[in-house]
């Protein structure tokens, strides 16, 4: 900092205190947050489940043993068996892949459909602009969960259709973000320069519109992920998603239900899993859309 000849030390020192903040800000600004630091260490535990759930549960989550049916949790079973004597733990390990699956391809049906139905309604004519609008508004009015039960009994209840009914739900959100982008960077300098030399219109839209749009869907589809993890949960408890014996999160809880007041572990741990990945993806997703804000302003 400069100090001019003339200014007072009243003044020295306000002027220190808005322009260096205190040493322990400092370190605290650099420091990860437990909450976050909690939430990625989990999500990283949940894609090794997904993708290696052996070195997690190295067990068969379909192997059943009638003997050892509604084991409380102890030493041979860390977190007790169910109705057919199959291990919790092994189950709840083994049904991230699906719930995980279910989720991913779910958002990436959202975002897909919304950059595109997005730029279309941003660029499009203010007919075409306005229909696809009030197309978008329509949609979001409905609950997440009720309309993708509305698409779920039109099309039947299977996992293929579960996926299709969440990402079709969820598109709306992804593409009201994309259209408003679209519509402030059409009106930026550099698109209008580009037009006047004469850029084609696709070309236009791959190298000046859309790189300078889908900034914030990322920040979106990980917030949208833990959304679509949780309706695809709360359709599967009502039988519409994957089927028993399938160790998804939803199905088991679903199962679990009919036994809570003698087994209730064959509930608490998938709900907790459900819970701790919504939250986890939302802490992430919260971090990561302040940062990126920061970064606009």
């Amino acid at each position: 900092m400069t100090v001019t000849l003339g200014t007072t030390p009243t003044a020295v020192v306000a002027a220190t205190l808005v322009t260096d903040p205190p040493a322990p800000a400092r370190r605290r600004r650099g420091r990860p947050r437990p909450g976050l630091l909690a939430a990625g260490t989990y999500l990283i535990l949940l894609v090794v489940a997904a993708v290696v759930p052996a070195l997690l549960a190295p067990g068969d989550p379909l192997a059943a043993d009638p003997r050892a049916a509604l084991t409380a949790p102890g030493a041979a079973h860390w977190l007790g068996t169910d109705q057919l004597g199959r291990d919790v733990w092994t189950r709840v390990v083994h049904g991230a892949g699906h719930s995980l699956t279910i989720g991913l391809a779910a958002t990436a049906i959202a975002v897909t459909g919304g950059v595109l139905l997005g730029l279309l309604a941003g660029l499009a004519h203010r007919f075409a602009d306005e229909a696809l609008s009030r197309s978008f508004d329509a949609l979001s009015a409905f609950p997440l969960l009720l309309l993708a039960l509305l698409l779920i009994t039109v099309a039947g209840p299977g996992t293929a259709s579960l996926i299709v009914a969440i990402g079709i739900a969820t598109l709306p959100h992804h593409a009201r973000v994309v259209r408003a982008q679209t519509l402030l960077v059409r009106r930026a300098g550099y698109v209008e320069q580009a037009v006047s030399f004469g850029l084609s219109r696709p070309r236009l839209v791959l190298r000046h519109v859309l790189p300078n749009v889908i900034g914030p869907v990322p920040v979106l589809a990980v917030i949208g992920l833990g959304e679509a993890i949780l309706a695809a949960a709360g359709l599967s408890f009502l039988g519409l998603g994957p089927q028993p014996p399938s160790p998804e999160w939803g199905a088991m809880l679903s199962e679990g239900r009919n036994y809570l007041q003698v087994a209730w572990w064959m509930t608490v741990l998938p709900g907790a899993a459900v819970t701790a990945t919504v939250v986890a993806l939302t802490v992430v997703g919260r971090h990561w859309q302040a940062r990126f804000d920061g970064r606009q302003h």
